[in-house]
């Protein structure tokens, strides 16, 4: 049996681990057929618990970075002799580890390395501004000991080929498999209720989200007469960290269309699209922007940052506009129209063709990095 081995050791929540979890799913049902032996090193199998895997649990890597570096490119040698020989090993998180395999590749999910940052998320968020800072190191040391690259957006390919000088056509673009929400009619709609035009961003609470166009949007409103009211819902409470309770401060408990909802559970989120007229998104990095095209399934208005990511992310949307998320007046004047009635500013999004390779299905994506010939990397 030729061995796979899926490296994930600090993988432990949010879309990397439903890319874990999809993952091993599926070897699971291909190593039954005893043709491929899986191994998966995992911080905690119960995470990503399935049959017919072979786990290796460790958690110190994930304790600090310099644990998560000395195992990557120290310790995972010798695991790979251990495990060996290895047919191929396919690290799920970013970083290329120095292992003996005939065939290695990286799913790279981080896009960090091409977000702007601003001086204030020193103070604010200073481990998101190190690791926009980092992750080009993290990505370049030892990527050319890859056969392939793996990435969610053709955006992302075209960026890490011209960074990393990795040949285009080595590089996979693998898009999450796109799942419809199931629409929360059993329960009452929230966030709308027909009484004024509602907003949702739905986000987690850190500096990259950009709360702060979306809050100094609503204020410029706010101080417009004759405008109807609205209301804009946003998912921190303005406690989470130093960031968000920066937000809290200059815009919380100041303007009545704002308001802090703080964390949603996936139900009580789907209860919010089902309810509110509008999704705002003008965070400035994204690997995909999952509530981009979970929303766009409900055909409604969408307000994205004008980048790579969202227009990519929107593709075939119908009724979306996009706005610079650097400029929170230009926002306000698309959310005016809304709440006016209007929607000269919305267009469909028209899709995209994804150049070859791609991968739809995880069956397609292992075939690739399977089935291709070994070539020597130092060729290249």
């Amino acid at each position: 049996m030729k061995t796979i081995v899926i490296s994930a050791v600090n993988i432990v929540e949010a879309g990397p681990l439903a890319i874990l979890r999809n993952c091993l799913h599926y070897l699971s049902e291909l190593a039954a057929n005893e043709e491929y032996k899986v191994v998966a090193l995992v911080y905690e199998r119960e995470l990503a618990e399935y049959p017919n895997i072979t786990y290796i649990e460790t958690k110190w890597p994930k304790k600090n970075w310099i644990n998560r570096l000395w195992y990557e490119y120290v310790s995972m040698k010798k695991v790979s002799k251990t495990i060996g020989p290895v047919y191929l090993w396919f690290s799920l998180h970013d970083t290329s580890p120095r292992v003996e395999a005939d065939l290695q590749a990286v799913y790279c999910h981080n896009s960090f390395t091409f977000y702007k940052w601003k001086w204030r998320e020193l103070l604010f968020a200073p481990k998101i501004v190190l690791f926009s800072l980092f992750t080009k190191y993290i990505y370049g040391f030892n990527v050319a000991a890859n056969r392939y690259l793996v990435v969610q957006q053709e955006w992302f390919r075209e960026a890490m080929a011209k960074d990393f000088n990795f040949s285009a056509q080595d590089i996979i673009v693998a898009r999450p498999q796109q799942i419809v929400p199931i629409r929360n009619t059993s329960s009452s709609n929230k966030g709308g209720n027909g009484e004024c035009y509602s907003f949702l961003f739905p986000a987690s609470p850190n500096s990259h989200k950009n709360f702060e166009c979306l809050c100094e949007a609503v204020a410029q409103l706010d101080s417009k007469e004759g405008l109807p009211k609205f209301k804009v819902y946003i998912t921190i409470t303005g406690k989470e960290n130093s960031y968000t309770r920066w937000i809290f401060k200059k815009w919380g408990n100041r303007y009545e269309s704002l308001c802090f909802i703080g964390f949603l559970g996936k139900e009580s989120l789907l209860g919010y699209y089902e309810g509110v007229d509008c999704l705002v998104f003008p965070s400035k990095t994204e690997s995909w922007g999952l509530p981009i095209s979970e929303f766009a399934n409900y055909g409604k208005p969408m307000l994205l940052a004008d980048l790579p990511y969202a227009r990519e992310t929107a593709a075939g949307s119908r009724c979306t506009a996009f706005f610079d998320p650097d400029r929170p007046d230009n926002l306000a004047a698309h959310m005016e129209q809304l709440i006016m009635g209007e929607a000269t500013v919305l267009a469909p999004v028209p899709e995209r063709e994804i150049a070859v390779p791609v991968a739809e299905e995880w069956s397609t994506l292992f075939n690739l990095l399977l089935n291709e010939q070994h070539e020597d990397i130092t060729s290249r």
